[in-house]
Order: structure tokens, then sequence, then C-alpha cells
């Protein structure tokens, strides 16, 4: 079942981003990861103010790999340094209609 990756992500710091980006998307990659959005392009058009400079969704073939990019060794230092230059939400949201 398909998982997918929904971020909110408000860089304090730009100095994270040059080296974050490569390694991401080559583990997103590795990990049977697709980026399906990754923009500055958004609107909120309900709810209370969420504001965020970036909206990033990702497709993963299960949680087992996002969770597994999550916890790559390789990321880790990328992680810590997005986290520390960011105000950043991530879900890991199941494909899967709970109300149908």
């Amino acid at each position: 079942m398909a998982y997918y990756s929904v971020l909110a992500v408000t860089p304090s710091s730009e100095d994270w981003i040059p080296d974050y980006l490569p390694t991401a998307n080559k583990l997103v990659a590795k990990h049977g990861g697709k980026y399906l959005a990754r923009t500055a392009s958004h609107e909120q058009v309900e709810g209370g103010d969420q504001a965020a400079a970036l909206r990033i969704i990702l497709e993963w073939p299960s949680k087992e790999a996002a969770m597994n990019f999550m916890d790559d060794p390789e990321y880790k230092p990328h992680l810590d340094a997005r986290t520390a230059g960011s105000e950043s939400y991530h879900f890991v949201i199941e494909g899967k209609d709970d109300l149908a």
C-alpha cells in the first residue's frame, strides 16, 4: 500500500539547502520514493493560518520505505541540518480511505 510524506518547511537559514538537496534526492530514490510536489506555489483555502514557505509531497511504496529513508544513516546529518535550519512538519499518511 502506498504511503505519502507531506511536509511543510520554512527555512530560517538557507545554509543547509545546497548539501541537503542532492543527498535527499538520491536517498528518496534509493528507498523507492518519488517527489509528487516540491513547491513554493501553494495557497491555503481553509482553516487557521498554517504558513509555510514550501510544501512537499512524496509517494512511498510502503510505510517501511518511508521510515527507512528517515532512518538512513546517510540522511541523518542532513535531517539534523534541515531541522536546525527550518521550521518543518512532516506527516506520513497511509494511502487509504478510512471513511469509504
